[in-house]
Formats: structure tokens, C-alpha cells, sequence
């Protein structure tokens, strides 16, 4: 008898810890988040960074039990947004989301921001994307080289586009650094949209453009493109890599990440609260796992990948490095 009770006894405290582990399991996951997380969009509503956040967000608010609000700080290449979001409590309810490379880096090496890249936890690069330089078909350029030719022996003659504060804007200046041609040698033009930036070259306004790839579908009927700005080859846009493109001229480029978007928080943040960064990271893997969420996202031509934290913040950081090192570059030439 004494046996019998002894066993039962141990059957009831056994199940009566699962229930309390259970339940502080249950508690501790319910601890956060507990409220709305707000998803803070570095640009305006409609654009690639906002177009991604806002079909994801519904998948990321039914994996962590919360709604996801999305709001829009532009301003400034994404220095606004930052600022906004460094400036809230490092709590985990406010997410940066946004392209992040270029635009963050030149607000620290060219636009005075005060915080750090370091100061910024990158979650994950949801959608990443390379330059495309492309002449207008009518523009009489074949190639890279002979484009740059152009620029060197005939200033002022040869009119470009770009979007400000981005890739394509740096990897222009890189081409001219190298080659020895002065920067007023080509008319470039800066705008605020890539939209515009690729309307002038598509009409013929300008005669070549260095633009993200991905958007430039729209106007592949009137362009040429003469390079690709990245490693390898690319399987949409029939060109050669740029160094392979500039072997001619015996110059090469440093190949960049280009438009990199994804999802960032405080790095104080997930030094305060790793549990919390965590629920978090797991929460936007998962969304982005499910195949009805990778359906969505193609249907839009959103990127879908998951990097994680340690890819991610590599990138970012080696870019960075990149950034600062022909900024001060072109400083010590004045």
C-alpha cells in the first residue's frame, strides 16, 4: 500500500510541474509582445521598401499574436526614420524597416547623421537587389568602355541619371574616380524617385542611367544595358558583369551589395533584450517559411530570402566600410 500511494504521489507532483512548466512557458512567451509593434518604412507609401513591409506584416502579426502597425517616416535617405526609431524605448516594439544599403550608410558619411551603423541590430535582408547601367537604345553607346570614352574626351556631352544618396550614385563616381575624369565632365542629374531617374533615360532626356535592376523591367524595351554591377552574370539582363565590362579601360571596381531592405531594431535592444530579439527574429523566419507567403511576394516581385542576423549584419557593416573609405577618399583629394 505504502508503494502504491508513494507512485501516486509521484505521478500527481510530476504532472503538477508540467502543468506549472507549461504554464510559465505560456506566461513567458505572452510577455512579449503583449501590444501592437509598430514596422517604421525609412521612405514614402508605395515604394519598394513600404510595398514589402506591408505584405509581410500580416504574416508577422499572426506568428507573434499581435497586431503590426506600418508607418512612413520619410526624409533625408531613411534619416528621419532612423532617428525615429533610435529615439523610442528599446523595447522590441518598434521595428526599422527599410532599404537600408546605401541609403543608411551615406546618411552617416554624407549626411551627418549622429548614430552609428553599429548602433543597429539588422535583423534580416529580406530583399536584395544589384545596379543595372543601361543607355537609352538610341544613345549610339555599345559598351562601357566606350561610354566612358565618351565622358573623358567630350566634357559636358554625355547626360546621366541617378537616384540620390544610392548605389547607382556612387558607383558613377567610383567609374570617374578611377578613370581620372573629372566629376563636372558629366552632366548627372540626382533625383528623389527611381521612377524618374529611369523615365529620362527610357525618353531619351539623359543618355544612360545606373539604377537598381529590379523596377527596371518597365522600361527594358528602351535601353541598353551595358553592365551589371555585381559578381556573376545576371539570368534577367543580358550584359557583363562591370570589371568585366571596364577590362578594356584595365580598371576595376570594388562590387557592392546594392538595395538591400530587410528589418532592423536598436542594437540596445537586442543587448537589453535577447529573449525578445529572438521572438522576434523567429517570428519573421516563419513568415517568410510559409509557402503562401513566398506565393504573395512573387506575385509583386518581392524579394523573399532569409539571411538572419549574422549575414545580415556583416554585409551591412563590410558595405559601410566601403562607404566611409571613398568618402574619405574623395576628401583628401580637395
Amino acid at each position: 500500500m505504502t508503494n502504491y500511494w508513494s507512485c501516486k504521489n509521484c505521478r500527481l507532483l510530476l504532472a503538477f510541474i508540467m502543468v506549472v512548466t507549461s504554464l510559465s512557458s505560456a506566461c513567458v512567451f505572452a510577455g512579449y509582445p503583449d501590444k501592437p509593434i509598430t514596422f517604421v518604412v525609412g521612405f514614402g507609401i508605395g515604394g519598394s521598401a513600404d510595398r514589402m513591409v506591408r505584405v509581410l506584416s500580416p504574416y508577422i502579426a499572426s506568428e507573434l499574436g499581435q497586431p503590426v502597425r506600418v508607418i512612413n517616416k520619410p526624409g533625408a535617405s531613411t534619416q528621419v526614420a532612423a532617428n525615429y526609431v533610435l529615439a523610442q524605448a528599446n523595447d522590441g516594439y518598434t521595428v526599422f524597416a527599410s532599404t537600408f544599403n546605401p541609403y543608411l550608410h551615406n546618411t552617416i558619411v554624407q549626411g551627418g547623421a549622429k548614430y552609428k551603423v553599429g548602433e543597429f541590430a539588422f535583423i534580416n535582408a529580406q530583399w536584395s537587389d544589384f545596379e543595372l547601367i543601361a543607355v537609352n537604345k538610341n544613345s549610339g553607346y555599345e559598351t562601357l568602355s566606350g561610354l566612358l570614352e565618351a565622358i573623358k574626351n567630350n566634357p559636358k556631352q554625355v547626360r546621366a541619371s541617378v537616384l540620390r544618396g544610392s548605389m547607382g550614385e556612387l558607383v558613377v563616381k567610383l567609374l570617374l574616380t578611377k578613370l581620372g575624369i573629372p566629376a563636372n565632365n558629366l552632366n548627372l542629374v540626382t533625383y528623389n524617385s527611381g521612377g524618374k531617374a529611369r523615365a529620362v533615360v527610357s525618353g531619351h532626356v539623359v543618355d544612360f542611367t545606373v539604377i537598381s535592376a529590379t523596377g527596371s523591367e518597365g522600361i527594358r524595351e528602351f535601353i541598353r544595358p551595358l553592365a551589371v554591377v555585381r559578381q556573376k552574370e545576371s539570368k534577367d539582363w543580358k550584359a557583363p558583369t562591370v570589371n568585366e565590362a571596364l577590362k578594356p579601360l584595365g580598371i576595376s571596381i570594388p562590387v557592392m551589395q546594392g538595395s538591400l531592405r530587410g528589418y532592423a531594431v536598436p542594437m540596445a535592444m537586442k543587448i537589453q533584450h535577447p529573449e525578445r530579439f529572438n521572438t522576434l527574429s523567429e517570428a519573421i523566419r516563419k513568415a517568410l517559411s510559409r509557402e503562401d507567403v513566398q506565393k504573395a511576394l512573387k506575385e509583386k516581385n518581392i524579394g523573399g530570402d532569409w539571411t538572419g542576423y549574422d549575414s545580415t549584419q556583416q554585409v551591412m557593416i563590410e558595405t559601410y566600410d566601403i562607404f566611409e573609405q571613398f568618402h574619405q577618399y574623395e576628401k583628401n583629394k580637395k
